[in-house]
C-alpha cells in the first residue's frame, strides 16, 4: 500500500507521518484540525477493505476498545470511513514500544519488569471484564509514554467471547514468540491465554530475551505447547522465588495450574513488587509510580522508612525552612510561595484510582476575553505533575475580572472518563469559582454549554472537592474562576488532578 501521508480524512484528519504498519492496516501520527491535537490514526488497507470478514475485524477492533476506558489502554477516539476506506483515531501516546524499551536497555530492573506487568495485567482485567480477550499480548503492543506509564493497545486481533465465527477453526493467530499453548494449537482462547502471554512478557523484561527460537514460527509455536519456560532464576539470579513462582504459574500449559483470573495474577505481583522493593531497598521508573496505588496487603511487606520515607520528612523541613526565608524577605508573598510547593498527599481513600492525564492535555479558557485565550502556553504546566511550576490569569485592576464573569482551564480526559474528585493545587488563597464539565466533542465555547459538578467556594493552597457526575463519563472538566481573592490581581494554579 502507497503511504497516504498529506491526506486529509473527511475534512479533519491529516495523516502527518506514517509509525506503523501490518498485514491488514497503517498506522498514522495525525493532526485532527478541529480539536487542534495529534492523535494516531489506524487506516485499513484499501486493497482488503473489500474483504468483509476483513472489514468486520477492524470494526470489531473499534468496537471493542470504545467499551475500554482505562488509564493503561490506549483509548479510541473516533472511527469512520473515507472513501470507502475505514479507520480508527486513538488517543495519541508520545513515547516507544515495550520492544524497543527492552532493545535498548536489555534486562529491565526488576522492579520496573514488575511494575510493567502489573500496569498490563491492570489494563487485561478491564479488557476481559468486558468479555473481550486480546490474543496478541506482547512488547510490540505496550506503549511506554513520556511520562512512564504502559499503555496496551493493538487489539486487532481482539475476540469477543460473545462473537463467534470470525476466525476460522485451528487458524493460529498473535505472535508466536507469546503464543500461548492453547492458541498455538488452534483451539478456543479465553483471559488465561492473554495471562500466559503476559507471562512471557514478563520473562523478557527480566533476562531481556524471549524463552523459545526456531527455524520458524511454527517451530516456537511447538516449543510453547511441549517445552517448559527455562527457569527465570538462572537467567536473572537476583530475581526472588517469589517472582519466579509467579512466572511459572502465568506460564503453565495446564489452565488447571495457570492464573484463573486477572485478580489472581495482579494480587500476586503486587505481592512481588513490595517483596523485590524491600529487598533492594530501593525502587525507580515506574515502580515508584505503582508503589503508590498498592493496597494496604502489599505495602505491608515494605520496610517502615519505605512507607513513611525520611525524604518526606526531610523535604518538609526544607520548605519550613523556604517560608521562614521569605518571610523576611517578602512577607506578603511567603504564605502563598510555601504553599504552592507544599507535598499534597494521595487520596487515603482506596477506592479511588488516580487518572492519567497527558502533559498536553490543558487548556486555557476565555470565551469572554478580546482574544479568547489566557496564557495558552503555561496551560500544560497543571499536569506536568510539578507543584512549583504554575498557569496563571492574566493581571486584572481593582480585584476584579474586569467584565468578564469568569475565566478558567480544563483538562481533557481521553476519551471520557466519569471522574469521582478533583484536586486543584493553587498558591493563590481565597479565590472562588466551579468545576464544570462536557462530554465529547469540541468543547463549548460558552460557559452556559457546561455542566455545573462542583463548587469552589474558597480556595485553598490544596483544594479537593467531589464531583457530582452521577457516574455519567465526561471529556472536559473546566476549574472556572468567577471571582479573585481580596487584594489580588490574578490566580495561579499548579495543578489539576482527578480520580475516579
Amino acid at each position: 500500500m502507497s503511504s497516504q501521508v498529506g491526506t486529509l480524512l473527511n475534512g479533519r484528519y491529516r495523516l502527518d507521518a506514517q509509525i506503523g504498519a501490518g498485514g491488514m492496516s497503517t498506522v498514522y501520527r495525525a493532526f485532527d484540525t478541529v480539536l487542534e491535537r495529534q492523535v494516531a490514526i489506524k487506516l485499513m488497507h484499501r486493497e482488503i477493505a473489500s474483504d468483509s470478514d476483513q472489514l468486520e475485524r477492524f470494526r470489531r477492533e473499534a468496537r471493542a476498545v470504545a467499551q475500554l476506558n482505562h488509564p493503561y489502554i490506549v483509548g479510541v477516539i473516533d472511527a469512520g470511513e473515507d472513501d470507502g476506506t475505514p479507520y480508527i483515531v486513538f488517543e495519541y501516546v508520545e513515547g516507544e514500544t515495550l520492544k524497543d524499551r527492552i532493545r535498548r536497555f536489555g534486562r529491565l530492573p526488576v522492579g520496573e519488569a514488575v511494575a510493567y506487568a502489573i500496569e498490563i495485567a491492570r489494563a487485561l482485567g478491564v479488557a476481559h471484564d468486558h468479555q473481550i480477550v486480546h490474543r496478541d499480548v506482547k512488547p510490540q503492543n505496550v506503549l511506554i509514554d513520556e511520562e512512564g506509564a504502559a499503555k496496551v493497545t493493538d487489539f486487532g486481533i481482539a475476540r469477543s467471547l460473545r462473537e463467534e465465527g470470525l476466525t476460522a477453526d485451528g487458524r493460529v493467530l498473535g505472535t508466536t514468540d507469546y503464543v500461548s499453548p492453547e492458541q498455538a494449537l488452534g483451539q478456543d482462547v479465553g483471559p488465561q491465554s492473554d495471562l500466559y502471554s503476559l507471562g512471557v512478557v514478563l520473562f523478557e523484561m527480566l533476562t531481556g530475551d524471549v524463552p523459545f527460537h526456531g527455524e520458524n514460527q511454527v517451530a516456537v509455536a511447538m516449543k510453547h505447547v511441549r517445552e517448559e519456560l527455562p527457569d527465570v532464576q538462572l537467567r536473572r539470579p537476583e530475581a526472588s522465588s517469589a517472582l519466579a513462582s509467579v512466572v511459572d504459574r502465568a506460564t503453565a500449559k495446564d489452565l488447571d495450574r495457570r492464573y484463573g483470573s486477572d485478580r489472581e495474577l495482579i494480587a500476586d505481583l503486587e505481592d512481588v513488587l513490595a517483596i523485590e522493593t524491600a529487598r533492594s531497598g530501593q525502587a525507580t521508573g515506574e515502580a515508584t509510580t505503582v508503589l503508590r496505588t498498592l493496597p494496604s496487603r502489599a505495602r505491608r511487606r515494605l520496610p517502615l522508612r519505605m512507607r513513611h520515607p525520611v525524604r518526606l520528612v526531610v523535604a518538609l523541613l526544607l520548605v519550613g525552612a523556604a517560608v521562614a526565608v521569605a518571610l523576611i524577605l517578602a512577607a506578603d508573598r511567603a504564605e502563598r510561595g510555601a504553599q504552592g510547593t507544599r507535598n499534597i498527599p494521595t487520596p487515603q481513600n482506596t477506592d479511588l484510582i488516580p487518572i492519567s492525564l497527558g502533559q498536553s492535555n490543558a487548556k486555557d479558557y476565555d470565551p469572554l476575553g478580546d482574544n479568547k485565550s489566557e496564557h495558552p502556553r503555561e496551560a500544560k504546566l497543571v499536569v506536568d505533575g510539578e507543584t512549583s511550576t504554575q498557569w496563571t490569569t492574566e493581571t486584572y485592576e481593582g480585584n476584579t475580572l474586569g467584565t468578564k464573569a469568569g475565566v478558567g482551564i480544563y483538562v481533557v480526559a481521553d476519551p471520557t472518563v466519569a471522574a469521582r474528585q478533583m484536586q486543584v493545587v493553587s498558591p493563590t488563597k481565597g479565590w472562588s469559582g466551579a468545576v464544570y464539565v462536557a462530554e465529547a466533542g469540541p468543547p463549548p465555547t460558552s460557559i452556559e454549554g457546561w455542566t455545573r459538578v462542583g463548587d469552589i467556594k474558597s480556595a485553598k493552597p490544596s483544594t479537593r472537592l467531589k464531583l457530582d457526575t452521577a457516574g455519567n463519563r465526561f471529556r472536559y472538566y473546566l476549574v472556572w474562576i468567577n471571582k479573585l481573592p481580596p487584594e489580588a490581581d490574578k490566580v495561579e494554579i499548579s495543578e489539576i488532578r482527578l480520580w475516579r
